[in-house]
């Protein structure tokens, strides 16, 4: 399959729109796609609810604590799909270090961020879309992208000088993140009844990227979206948000609930390759990003993914006569290049790699 090389229209960069009087008509949604906002900023109170909050101290506790926070995270991952997660290890400074650098990104000059334009055949750097469909709807949000590891896929030459301690905290957040992945991974592979090391192996040399994702203020808020409904492709999501804005929402069955903040935590979500793995026990779940009219809103999504050349496949000790096998044997880099041939969508696609 070929892959565009650039992108099919001339990029507008969002955050130029955002002192606009009106949402341009590329960025308006069909009616049965719009978020349900009342009048201003406010979302609809039937809407909003918390996720649930895990306390991962709990897993150096006794016996009794390790077991009720490991049930936790096994009942998050079968009933949501998402959870916070505090006392995860990484610093508050951390965190706030990273908001404050990427921040810092995008409020430099536009000629500055345009030197770190990307095209579709990587994604790495400034972008303003994900789609290459010309005409496309887009959405309501620019970001920046980039590769963490393995060390050896890293291109520097993408990552912005400025402000200048902009790399050296990205890096550390990056290490730190991979840490609490690796936690994450033990943990959802022991609530599996599996060995602590089955996601590790199934994983490989696990790699990871960031996207900083940066949703301006909006005019028509209730027109558009700041990203599309989608499910996570890879194994897991670790999302910082705004610790006051809100603008993630989630669903819930038939509804989206609107993520409340938790200060100081982190959100885990669970990817498409974790959904195949555990032969659909723990779920990718649809998510969307709202935006307003009052602020902007920066959050940063760290995906961890299993090596690109390794089979995924339901694990052996989850398939039964009573549960066969929900999905065909890909490696990741199948699963990608069978993404973007499909094309951006709202429920996983893993329900268009189902065993037949």
């Amino acid at each position: 399959m070929e892959v565009a090389e650039e992108w099919p229209e001339p990029i507008v960069r969002v955050q130029t729109l955002a002192d606009a009087e009106a949402v341009p008509e590329r960025y308006i949604k069909p009616p049965s796609e719009r978020p349900n906002l009342n009048p201003g900023t406010a979302l609809a109170p039937s809407e909003t609810g918390s996720l649930p909050v895990i306390d991962l101290a709990g897993l150096s506790g006794g016996a009794a604590e390790r077991r009720a926070t490991m049930l936790a995270v096994s009942d998050a991952c079968r009933d949501w799909g998402f959870f916070h997660v505090v006392n995860h290890g990484v610093s508050p400074e951390l965190m706030e270090g990273m908001r404050e650098v990427w921040t810092a990104f995008f409020r430099l000059p536009m000629a500055e961020k345009q030197a770190y334009a990307n095209s579709p055949k990587t994604f790495e750097g400034y972008g303003s879309r994900l789609g290459v469909k010309k005409g496309a709807i887009l959405d309501w949000g620019d970001y920046f992208f980039l590769q963490l590891s393995p060390h050896s896929i890293r291109n520097y030459d993408k990552w912005p000088v400025l402000p200048e301690s902009l790399r050296a905290t990205t890096e550390a957040y990056g290490e730190e993140l991979e840490k609490l992945c690796r936690v994450i991974k033990k943990v959802l592979s022991a609530t599996l009844g599996l060995d602590e090391g089955f996601l590790h192996r199934a994983f490989g040399e696990a790699g990871a990227c960031l996207r900083v994702n940066y949703y301006p203020k909006c005019p028509q808020p209730d027109l558009t979206l700041g990203l599309s409904p989608h499910c996570d492709p890879g194994g897991m999501t670790v999302l910082l948000t705004d610790d006051h804005v809100k603008g993630l929402q989630v669903r819930k069955g038939d509804d989206w609930i609107t993520v409340e903040p938790v200060p100081g935590a982190l959100i885990v979500n669970i990817g498409d390759q974790i959904q195949v793995l555990t032969n659909a026990t723990y779920k990718s779940v649809e998510h969307r990003v709202v935006v307003n009219a009052a602020t902007e809103r920066l959050s940063m999504a760290f995906f961890f993914n299993p090596n690109d050349d390794l089979p995924i496949q339901p694990a052996a000790e989850l398939v039964t006569p009573e549960a066969p096998p929900l999905y065909k044997r890909l490696t990741f880099k199948e699963y990608k290049l069978f993404m973007r041939m499909l094309g951006p969508g709202g429920k996983s696609h893993v329900d268009f790699v189902k065993s037949t």
